[in-house]
């Protein structure tokens, strides 16, 4: 025979799936678009956190899509090779030296790592690069700035199968170009948006080192309009690394994404507080829609 106390944490813990209910039911079937940025990362047991979150949205019926970062880690690499990086107003030039270590350790290092993770926690998941079946074809963005990559053609197919299939695709945000042998490192955030864009995917989860957009006052802003976005970026309220991510968002909302967010990725289970609760887990921006009851809707 086997007693137990019931604990108020396993009662609260039981009121919270509960209270789920709506948030699953309202994102059965949903393609929802992860970008795992490279600070957001953290250590081993993030990334087992991370992968267990990715693994229960796939359990409960939805399609993610994680898309990351790893600019830490070239950065390191790059450091040990001797390779000295160059920037232009800011941002590093990506010669071809530096293409190189981009994809190895983008495609190589970082994407094999997350897969890893969430095949260790129960899920099914390959590991692909913009190269493969033409995913993402990119041209220059800006020539000074060499290899760096600005998506002109989707190819979104091999994803559709992928979740025909069960498995959760990780993608690493490297491009073929127009020419033969062309690639190009794309900006992580920019990858993840053009990818959901042609998803039309529910939603876009941008996860970063920040809690949101905030206010004047530093307050984290929670839902915000397109038209908020612009007057905030107008009046310079939202500065600096916060706009290409603004930018990133409503350009995903013009290809036909419902909803993109910004919030903190080293919040524990900040995915789940964004989709399964009333509460979210940073700032979202979409046209209209109401923030709660259901706040997933």
């Amino acid at each position: 025979m086997r007693t137990q106390n019931m604990d108020r944490d396993w009662i609260a813990t039981a009121r919270t799936l509960s209270e789920a209910l709506p948030y699953l039911q309202r994102y059965s079937g949903a393609i929802v678009v992860v970008k795992f940025g490279g600070n957001a990362m953290g250590g081993v047991e993030e990334m087992a956190d991370f992968a267990r979150d990715i693994v229960l949205m796939r359990q409960v019926g939805l399609n993610p899509v994680v898309v990351h970062g790893g600019g830490p880690m070239i950065n390191d690499l790059l450091k040990r090779l001797g390779i000295e990086s160059r920037f232009v107003r800011g941002k590093r030039v990506t010669d071809q030296a530096t293409v190189e270590v981009v994809e190895m350790v983008l495609t190589g290092l970082v994407n094999k790592r997350i897969v890893q993770a969430i095949m260790d926690e129960g899920g099914r998941a390959v590991g692909l690069s913009g190269k493969d079946d033409d995913l993402m074809v990119c041209e220059a963005d800006d020539p000074e700035l060499g290899f760096v990559g600005r998506p002109i053609e989707m190819n979104v197919q091999v994803l559709r199968d992928l979740f025909a299939a069960g498995i959760i695709p990780v993608i690493a945000p490297v491009a073929t170009g127009m020419d033969p042998n062309e690639t190009f490192n794309v900006n992580g955030d920019t990858a993840a948006g053009a990818i959901a864009g042609a998803l039309k995917a529910d939603r876009l989860l941008l996860l970063t080192d920040v809690q949101g957009v905030k206010d004047k006052d530093g307050n984290v802003v929670t839902q915000l309009s397109p038209e908020d976005v612009r007057a905030m970026i107008a009046d310079g309220t939202i500065a600096g690394g916060m706009i290409p991510k603004v930018e990133t968002a409503l350009k995903a909302l013009d290809e036909g994404v419902r909803g993109a967010v910004i919030c903190d990725g080293r919040l524990p289970n900040a995915t789940l507080l964004e989709l399964f609760t009333e509460y979210g887990a940073g700032s979202i921006i979409r046209s209209t829609e109401p923030r709660v009851k259901p706040r997933g809707a």
